[in-house]
């Protein structure tokens, strides 16, 4: 019976799963925080362009 429990690799797949979600979850987290900061950062630009354009009439 302990040796058939140590064979049994059933638990092993859903921890493999989970580590694979995990690290997709990661990728996709900090793909959206840099595009959120170079989004910000564009948006701030068009702004101040905006703010100067305005300025200058």
């Amino acid at each position: 019976m302990f040796a058939r429990f140590l064979k049994d690799e059933s638990g092993a797949t859903a921890i493999e799963y989970g580590l694979i979600a995990a690290l997709i979850a990661v990728a996709i987290i900090g793909g959206v925080s840099a595009l959120g900061t170079n989004a910000n950062a564009t948006f701030s630009k068009v702004s101040t362009e905006i703010a100067n354009a305005n300025a200058a009439q």
